[in-house]
């Protein structure tokens, strides 16, 4: 095959939306291992993938020995990803030092030592990249889960973002959560101690609405008029809407200039919408990243400060162009 020079790893059930992603994009994907596409075009940022592999490189081995030592010889940290050969790369593993993976207890920095990606395309052939865009094994964080406190899994998106992003809401700052309803991103801005105001047409879960710090008003978040609201540190929504009505909704609260950073779920019903997408991504200061946690869903990452600056709020969301 052609010369790889990026791989880029899906979601589950998300690597038909990659690859139409990529081809807007103008990549050609060469052929796929897995969720892995392979392609001989150069590095681009696509929101669709969880990680980005930026300097692939194929060698062939004669044994498990020399697998790992090709590993070994180029830095410590390695994480596997595998659709076959099971016992094989399993061998490789033991012979390469451990990453330390244990699931991260919320709030916390991402990892911040240089993690490499291997694979396996066939018994003799290793696959691996040094540098790839994600601190995470194959770009999913695992975190320490709470099964008791909130209403639904919804807050494990927000504990990702935050994650990402490096930075979230601390115990003087005020927040917004808009279609908050039952409640599972207000649980978890106010476990941080932030004061937190929900906005949705229906109530919130009895559990969440009596933490302290937690507001509520009875609002549709389409209805809002933000320059007309107090202005807080953050604005939140999981709200589920068309991504053209978000879009709006996202234009609205920035221009309003009445919020420092907005974290908002951009969601998709059928078909995506590559021009929406397109549009969240020019917003100056603006990135987009589909999360571990996500669906059919992209996060909207924004902050006032990277927007004077004229950069992406979220590191690593504009590539700069690689091997050229």
């Amino acid at each position: 095959m052609s010369t790889i020079r990026t791989a880029w790893l899906a979601a589950d059930g998300l690597t038909s939306v990659l690859e139409a992603d990529l081809a807007w994009r103008g990549v050609t994907i060469d052929r796929w291992h897995g969720r892995l596409a392979l392609s001989s075009s150069k590095p681009v940022y696509s929101p669709w993938a969880l990680d980005i592999w930026l300097n692939p490189q194929v060698v062939e081995i004669t044994s498990i020995r020399n697998a790992a030592d090709t590993l070994r010889a180029i830095q410590r940290n390695w994480s596997l990803y595998t659709i076959d050969h099971f016992r094989r790369t399993a061998l490789i593993t033991d012979k390469l030092p451990p990453v330390k993976a244990a699931p991260l207890v919320f709030p916390t920095l991402p990892p911040t030592s240089p993690l490499g990606a291997w694979t396996l395309l066939d018994t003799n052939t290793l696959l691996f990249s040094a540098r790839k865009t994600s601190p995470f094994v194959n770009g999913a964080p695992q975190f320490v889960e709470n099964r008791t406190g909130p209403p639904s899994r919804a807050y494990l998106k927000l504990w990702e973002a935050c994650t990402r992003l490096g930075r979230w809401p601390t115990p003087e700052e005020r927040c917004y959560d808009l279609g908050a309803t039952p409640g599972g991103w207000t649980w978890a801005i106010a476990n941080l101690g932030a004061q937190v105001t929900a906005f949705d047409r229906a109530p919130l879960d009895p559990k969440v609405a009596a933490m302290p710090g937690v507001f509520f008003q009875q609002a549709s978040a389409f209805g809002l008029e933000p320059e007309k609201l107090p202005a807080v540190d953050w604005m939140f929504s999981d709200i589920i809407a068309y991504p053209q009505r978000l879009l709006r909704l996202t234009q609205n609260w920035i221009a309003s200039g009445n919020t420092d950073n907005i974290v908002l779920t951009v969601k998709f019903q059928g078909e995506t919408d590559h021009e929406i997408v397109a549009a969240f991504e020019a917003i100056p200061g603006g990135s987009l990243a589909h999360l571990a946690h996500n669906k059919h869903e992209l996060t909207f990452f924004w902050n006032k400060t990277a927007a004077a600056e004229n950069r992406p709020t979220l590191a690593g969301t504009h590539l700069a162009e690689e091997n050229a």
